[in-house]
């Protein structure tokens, strides 16, 4: 009954952290390929995908969340109610909410102490985000975000460089954000992996990855559809160069797990303000209610995750 559980819970926590989080790294890359056929971004993704968990398997002897989870062990006996979390985090992902995985998957599994220091670096990390996009995009909006600016490269059907850049930042930002999230999604699994159970989990992640391609991410791809040139390749390149230089610098930092969903969204709305400020201040207002609607989206799945770890608490007591 025991593997059952683990097996469950690793099928349910991957299928919703990948369907939640994985836009958050590829929404502008899928937005601004969308005449490129599903399976040639697919077979990128895995690819990058595939190499970063083998490098983690490999050289941190079988652990693949790169010491993210050796504060949160696994429990030595997994109940039914574990699956709470996962759970929970599937239904609020099928709602096209973007949640926060961190805190609603790893909660379940931590202490006070280490949810507390999760919730400290994903506020800084969120913080560090707008102020960092909002700096870099007042310096370029003009050059880069006009409407003029965004015709040339139109005209131009998308210059060759562009896109070369644009597949390498997304190489950089995925691969970041996989050494960020795998403790997400390997939290059901034995901390250090046998070959057969990293085959086995590696297979299982490309499937539903293949889905989710295939599907154009989903109902989480239209809060990237909503912010400004975000079909422009340029401007996708831009905004994945900024998250995955603040997810190498900021995220390494220290193996404690931090929530990327909130680095993105305080990314996209840094960009969002730096943009209508510099371009369009009429639109300053409306950019301010939708990006108070995205926070109070990321911050549903800190109050959710909350509600679960207290109602597993009075669970465990009966």
């Amino acid at each position: 009954m025991e593997m059952l559980i683990l097996y469950i819970g690793f099928l349910l926590a991957a299928y919703a952290v990948i369907g939640n989080d994985v836009i958050q790294t590829l929404g502008t890359f899928l937005t601004s390929n969308d005449k490129t056929h599903w399976l040639i971004l697919w077979a990128f993704a895995s690819t990058i995908l595939t190499v970063t968990l083998f490098y983690g398997w490999y050289f941190y002897n079988g652990d693949v969340s790169y010491n993210r989870l050796d504060k949160i062990p696994l429990p030595e006996t997994l109940r039914w109610w574990h699956l709470l979390a996962p759970l929970t985090l599937l239904i609020i992902t099928r709602l096209g909410i973007p949640v926060s995985t961190t805190f609603m998957i790893l909660s379940v599994f931590s202490s006070q102490q280490i949810i507390e220091k999760m919730i400290i670096k994903s506020v800084y990390g969120y913080g560090l985000s707008v102020i960092s996009a909002f700096l870099l995009y007042i310096i370029i909006a003009k050059r880069f975000e006009s409407k003029k600016s965004i015709a040339k490269v139109n005209e131009a059907k998308q210059k060759k460089y562009w896109i070369f850049a644009q597949w390498v930042s997304t190489a950089f930002l995925w691969s970041q954000w996989l050494i960020q999230d795998f403790a997400n999604i390997f939290v059901f699994l034995p901390r250090r992996l046998s070959i057969y159970e990293f085959i086995g989990s590696l297979l299982t992640i490309l499937a539903i990855m293949a889905y989710l391609f295939k599907n154009r991410g989903g109902k989480i791809q239209e809060i990237v559809n909503q912010k400004v040139n975000t079909r422009n390749i340029r401007s996708a390149t831009i905004i994945d160069f900024c998250y995955g230089m603040i997810l190498f610098l900021y995220g390494n930092y220290n193996a404690i797990p931090m929530s990327t969903t909130w680095t993105f969204i305080g990314i996209l709305a840094g960009r969002e303000i730096a943009i209508n400020y510099m371009l369009n201040k009429k639109q300053l207002k409306n950019s301010y209610k939708l990006i108070a609607k995205d926070f109070a989206k990321v911050n549903i799945g800190l109050a959710v995750s909350i509600f679960v770890v207290y109602i597993i608490q009075i669970i465990k007591e009966f």
